[in-house]
């Protein structure tokens, strides 16, 4: 039966990424009903040209702020007389958000204390809980009596962004069919997420130099210091893009990446999505939960007994997880995915 479905999004990049298995998912347990997702902008750049997606509904802070504007917001989205909400967002604010705009049927975790708001509440298991994110939002699927369909996080570009890729490469005297090399050295949750500078940077200046490769710092408008830090540590020539892409342009460039070197971050579940081998640097965060999802991706990180805190600062002030992760280690792992080794 058609019906018409709206769907919270998640809050971060990474997290999105990681539930396009589950929105293909409902895709095919409602083949002909029309999806709509409710998202905050401009993560609904991730999802563009998604078959998952019908339409979106952009859940702007500045605009539906504060009580009067949830208020707000319930009201808009019950003139759209949906049938059902599943919540792939934790939040209470979601569940009340789907209850004021009385929407019948209301799916999601019973999380945050919202579960008496919802009418078809999942309780949160201990295996799920132990599985990698993407996971999580398949088993909630999987116990609302929804079909999965692949496990693969996906991403969708279209010809537009690969003529946008291109000639920004082109403009930048960078060859596309060259060996392109992604750094990314942010992540917006926290400081512990992020490895040294100066060790990204010296990992980029030895690739450059052995392999002869055009290196590329990524990152959004909140990693523009982090990226000028590599940027001044590396002797090699480089192109800065952190702050100066949107979303897509972001998406379109890491595509084009040989090798993407990252830490724990939205950045990194894009480009493990589109299917570019990434080597990411794991600190305070939990490498089984949300590490890059699929093969010849790899992980390095130091096994101290405090970590993952998922703290976004350290709590001992030193750092260990990170510190003890050498530039050594990092350039080994790179040259054996380059060379073709085992991710």
């Amino acid at each position: 039966m058609s019906e018409k479905i709206l769907i919270r999004a998640t809050n971060w990049v990474g997290d999105l990424v990681m539930t396009t298995p589950a929105l293909a998912g409902i895709r095919k347990s409602f083949p002909d009903s029309e999806i709509t997702v409710l998202i905050r902008p401009p993560l609904q750049e991730i999802l563009e040209g998604s078959p998952a997606v019908d339409d979106f509904i952009l859940y702007d802070k500045k605009v539906y702020g504060g009580a009067t504007g949830i208020a707000r917001l319930g009201r808009e989205l019950r003139k759209h007389k949906f049938d059902r909400a599943i919540l792939l967002q934790n939040a209470f604010e979601a569940a009340f958000v789907a209850f004021l705009a009385k929407i019948p049927r209301r799916m999601g975790y019973k999380t945050d204390g919202r579960g008496m708001l919802l009418t078809d509440g999942v309780k949160v298991s201990q295996d799920t809980k132990e599985k990698h994110q993407v996971h999580y939002y398949l088993d909630l699927l999987k116990a609302l009596g929804m079909k999965t369909d692949s496990i693969m996080p996906k991403l969708y570009l279209d010809k537009k962004d690969n003529e946008y890729s291109a000639a920004l490469l082109k403009e930048n005297c960078i060859d596309r069919h060259g060996m392109i090399i992604g750094i990314n050295p942010g992540a917006q949750y926290g400081i512990a997420k992020r490895w040294h500078p100066e060790r990204f940077g010296f990992v980029a200046d030895k690739l450059a130099r052995e392999y002869h490769a055009s290196i590329i710092i990524f990152g959004g408008p909140g990693d523009v210091a982090t990226a000028g830090a590599v940027q001044a540590s590396m002797k090699e020539k480089v192109l800065n893009l952190a702050g100066k892409t949107g979303l897509r342009g972001l998406m379109a460039l890491t595509k084009r990446c040989r090798l993407f070197i990252t830490n724990d971050s939205g950045p990194m579940h894009i480009s493990a999505a589109l299917g570019v081998p990434t080597l990411a640097v794991f600190g305070s965060t939990d490498h089984i939960a949300t590490g890059p999802f699929g093969e010849g991706h790899r992980i390095i990180r130091e096994p101290v007994n405090c970590s993952p805190c998922l703290k976004r600062t350290c709590p001992l002030k030193h750092y260990k997880c990170m510190e003890q992760v050498t530039p050594q280690r990092v350039l080994k792992a790179a040259k054996e995915m380059l060379e073709g080794g085992i991710g």
